[in-house]
């Protein structure tokens, strides 16, 4: 196993690290890089996993079924599961910022959209007349087609962190030593861009130590459905939803009262508070099974020698 978790873990971070790099010499998140760069990041997991396939010599079909490329075992209850997905990652998202509000942690400005122009005007767009529509249909469009949108990306990440890696975590260290180490993993992978601020802004680098812990609590829910399923795709479709909705909630901001990502959403505290009691419910009433190694293949008979 040490082989292919080195290779893997030296090409998901080494790459990642060289993708980031324009950004650091081009001035930090200011860069027209930086989107590039972020999505180019997130297929570094995938070149990582097939490093390490390259190592074990695994014939693809088993190898695809081992790292949850496939709908699992029992694909109906995974459709239900990626269905499931695909309403709660939003409702998730939604509750954060219910409950940042609630506690007076967040100021909305529903009536002039005041951080949302803001937005327009930094990127130099006119900004619509129907600007409330036009967030609306775009918040619509984010958790209807987001998933599919960003299901490419967001598989080039899954596939290791949640296909490969934690499986053999998992049958390392146990389900929640698994889930945990995994998460933290994939936090501190981040860290070419979280180092210059990237989603805490106010943190300057130490977002990237804040970072890991959301990673953490997120991870254990990713972690949570691919051992349940045996799949990787309800991990993407969840993954996928997050890219999308996310950020796009806190626009609803006053502008007067900006939002402190560090405490509100889905990202800052309160939404580490939720995924927090969310993954517990889940491990405690609906515990994961831990992967099932693959039953070892028979050598191949030979030919007898000719006598």
């Amino acid at each position: 196993m040490k082989k292919p978790l080195i290779a893997f873990l030296v090409l998901a971070f080494g790459l990642s690290w060289a993708v980031a790099l324009p950004v650091w010499l081009d001035g930090g998140l200011g860069s027209p890089l930086t989107t590039v760069a972020a999505t180019l990041m997130m297929f570094t997991p995938t070149v990582g996993v097939l490093g390490a396939w390259a190592l074990t010599r695994a014939p693809f079909r088993q190898w695809a079924r081992e790292t949850g490329l496939t709908l699992g075992d029992r694909k109906g209850r995974t459709g239900l599961y990626v269905l499931g997905t695909w309403i709660g990652v939003p409702l998730l998202i939604f509750a954060a910022a219910a409950v940042s509000v609630a506690a007076g942690l967040l100021t909305l400005d529903l009536d002039g959209l005041g951080l949302l122009r803001q937005v327009y005007e930094s990127r130099g767009v006119p900004v619509p007349d129907d600007l409330g529509q036009v967030f609306a249909l775009q918040f619509v469009l984010g958790v209807v087609a987001g998933p599919l949108l960003n299901a490419i990306p967001a598989l080039g990440e899954e596939w290791g962190w949640r296909g490969w890696l934690l499986p053999r975590l998992v049958k390392a260290g146990g389900v929640l030593p698994g889930l945990l180490l995994s998460g933290a993993i994939w936090g501190l992978w981040h860290a070419p861009l979280t180092l210059l601020g990237y989603n805490y802004p106010r943190l300057g680098s130490w977002a990237a130590l804040f970072f890991v812990g959301f990673c953490v609590l997120a991870g254990v829910l990713f972690g949570w459905l691919r051992l349940r399923t045996g799949s990787v795709w309800p991990a993407v479709v969840a993954h996928g939803s997050l890219n999308a909705v996310a950020a796009n909630v806190l626009l609803l901001g006053d502008p007067a009262a900006p939002p402190n990502e560090v405490l509100v959403g889905i990202t800052g505290l309160v939404g580490w508070a939720l995924l927090a009691v969310v993954g517990a419910v889940l491990l405690r009433f609906a515990p994961p099974r831990p992967p099932v190694p693959p039953a070892p293949q028979e050598p191949a008979p030979t030919a007898e020698p000719a006598v």
